[in-house]
């Protein structure tokens, strides 16, 4: 047989099997699309000028690429096997009239490459028109206002072809490896294989269901008792424990429970049962590691979207947190009355307050380094407009900024606690009711914040001066009234910064938050959109198989009198156990790592979890429609 003839058997094998490969020819399609409006945005350098400015931001866009190859090699390397065991009877009778094992491979690799070479052809024109689109809800996430040219980046179109002539690679090999190390009786026998469900043993059933169950328990729990000393090792326990946990969960638990209701029927499931149980009984300990990978991948999707989300949504308030005031000037009256005039000529409208503070050094109580730690005494009445309320006269109250959950240092001070001055020749101890997890005014202000009366600040203030001491710092705050005069007014206050001073103010922080989570939650919608076509493409295709393989029982089905409606009732019913089970589970994986994450952030995380967890259960059921419409033609096709 010559390479012409070869090359036609491909091209009428394609056409034949065109049915079952145009929905995994669409996912390589936009598979190569995603990943060349990715490697255009990375590539080109105007973006790269207005958006990565951050160096750390850079290299997390290029490691999001190699973990997007990761999941489309996944993905195409499980799909294929798919595939290949579908075409396992068709490949058998290639050999079994006369083509060697190498003509049939020849003819797979030409089938493989004709469909990948115009998935990426596709998938680059595409790609090409959809980035401007992508550019376009990039800058909106970042908050850029001026525009930005995108013109067709050959780099990312060789980078493209690059990446997927490599995945192509690999799934010949697979090809390979089941042409020559497969039997041609094997062949013919590799539709039918499907587990027979035995009686299991009930007692060790039951200890290794409760083993998964357990294994699953610890991973949450662990994950609600973070601590920066163990991270890693708690995130390895959790990895391990809810990976391992969810595999036996489906390869035991799961078929235990529907052993026991069967058993409970006896043996008299009905027609609806028949159709959804059974099936799935006699293919999951088959399933167990794709239905897993498929629940874990959920999980990470869900929540790295979720936390991607939450961070974008909270930015502003987080912004606000960390910097009360709009702006501030330390121990700068001159500049502080430039600043002024400058906001009056410009006409912007604002408040400002001048708070006359007292720094000191002191040892703080629980602290048993006798480490010498600076104090910032604020007087309560001047910040009452941030919702600062008056400490009783002798007592402080300790602002200590955002706490993070994952920070190593615990608070085991025992309140009131006492707080010693040092470094001067007048002894002041400072007695402090308790603490609160927030800024009485800007982090940027050198000092640990402690909040008093005004009157006990003067007191402290006068017997300072007796002993001829000062420690005044005179601070300048500022709240502009409009939000449309922040950048105005931000620009003029930069004149009045010294470059080497840390003194940020709120519009400037809140804009590099939200271009910083900007780039996160773009770069988590683009894993995520390549994690969701993954996991719903996989089921659809493991679906597509056993629609395949139980057609004959449809036709005894629809012989015997049943019609196509009570039929499709217990496919509806498996398509439910199926697609929700993976994804219930999954969702209540992210649940709890979405609820350890939002100890992370200051704004509530429900809303945008919820947003995250909606859409990816109604993009995750479309593919089980997808699904219950294919079964539907093939019940249909039945008589």
């Amino acid at each position: 047989m010559t390479a012409l003839t070869l090359f036609e058997l491909a091209i009428r094998s394609m056409r034949k099997n065109m049915k079952q490969y145009y929905l995994y020819f669409f996912a390589l399609m936009m598979s190569a699309t995603l990943y060349f409006v990715f490697a255009a945005l990375q590539n080109d350098a105007a973006i790269l000028t207005a958006t990565f400015g951050d160096v750390q931001f850079a290299s997390l866009f290029k490691a999001s690429g190699f973990l997007l190859l990761g999941i489309a090699a996944i993905f195409m390397l499980y799909a294929n096997s798919i595939f290949l065991k579908r075409r396992s009877r068709e490949i058998g009778l290639y050999q079994l009239i006369g083509l060697t094992q190498n003509k049939v491979s020849l003819l797979l690799i030409i089938e493989n490459m004709l469909l990948g070479l115009g998935a990426l052809l596709i998938g680059i024109g595409a790609g090409a028109l959809m980035s401007r689109l992508f550019l376009l809800i990039l800058m909106k996430l970042i908050g850029i206002q001026g525009v930005i040219t995108l013109t067709f980046s050959s780099e990312a179109a060789v980078q493209t072809a690059y990446v997927f002539a490599a995945l192509i690679g690999l799934t010949i090999i697979q090809m390979l490896s089941k042409v020559y190390r497969t039997t041609l009786l094997d062949l013919f026998k590799a539709e039918r294989q499907s587990d027979h469900p035995k009686q299991p043993n009930q007692i060790l059933s039951a200890v290794i269901g409760l083993i998964g169950i357990a294994l699953i328990a610890t991973g949450y729990t662990v994950a609600g008792k973070l601590s920066g000393a163990q991270l890693p090792m708690q995130i390895l326990i959790i990895l391990v424990s809810t990976i391992f946990g969810t595999y036996l969960l489906f390869r035991v638990t799961i078929g235990w429970l529907f052993y026991r209701y069967r058993r409970g029927k006896n043996g008299q499931l009905g027609l609806t049962n028949s159709l959804s149980l059974a099936p799935i009984m006699h293919r999951l300990k088959a399933n167990a590691n794709s239905l897993t990978l498929i629940t874990i991948l959920s999980a990470v999707t869900l929540t790295m979207v979720a936390i991607a989300y939450s961070l974008y949504y909270s930015s502003e308030t987080e912004a606000r947190a960390m910097l009360p005031y709009d702006f501030i000037l330390e121990n700068n009256r001159q500049e502080a009355a430039a600043f002024r005039t400058e906001l009056e000529k410009a006409g912007i409208g604002f408040n400002q307050v001048n708070i006359e503070a007292v720094g000191l050094k002191g040892t703080f109580g629980n602290e048993t380094n006798g480490k010498s730690r600076s104090v910032l005494l604020l007087p309560a009445e001047k910040l009452q407009k941030n919702d600062i309320d008056v400490p009783q006269p002798g007592t402080a109250v300790w602002y200590k900024g955002q706490r993070n959950a994952l920070e190593q240092e615990t608070d085991t001070a025992a309140f009131p606690l006492t707080i010693s001055s040092e470094g001067s020749k007048l002894q002041l101890d400072i007695q402090v009711a308790k603490t609160l997890d927030r800024y009485a005014m800007n982090y940027s202000l050198s000092g640990r914040q402690l909040v008093v009366s005004a009157a006990t600040l003067q007191s402290i203030r006068e017997q300072l001066a007796l002993h001829g001491e000062q420690a005044i710092v005179d601070i300048d705050a500022y709240h502009i009234m409009a939000k449309s005069d922040y950048a105005a007014a931000s620009e003029l206050y930069a004149k009045h910064v010294k470059a080497e001073a840390s003194m940020p103010d709120y519009y400037s922080y809140s804009r590099d938050s939200l271009q910083k989570f900007g780039l996160i939650i773009f770069t988590a919608g683009f894993l995520g959109l390549i994690f969701l076509i993954a996991t719903g493409s996989i089921l659809y295709f493991k679906q597509m198989t056993e629609a395949e393989q139980e057609k004959k029982s449809y036709t005894i089905l629809r012989q015997l009198g049943f019609g196509e409606r009570e039929i499709m009732g217990g496919i509806l019913r498996k398509q439910l156990f199926v697609f929700a089970i993976p994804l219930a589970i999954g969702i209540v994986h992210s649940i709890f790592a979405i609820k350890t994450a939002s100890a992370l952030t200051l704004s509530d995380i429900t809303f945008p979890a919820a947003v995250a967890i909606a859409f990816y259960t109604l993009v995750y059921f479309l593919f089980a429609a997808l699904t219950v419409g294919y079964y539907r033609r093939i019940v249909a096709a039945a008589l």
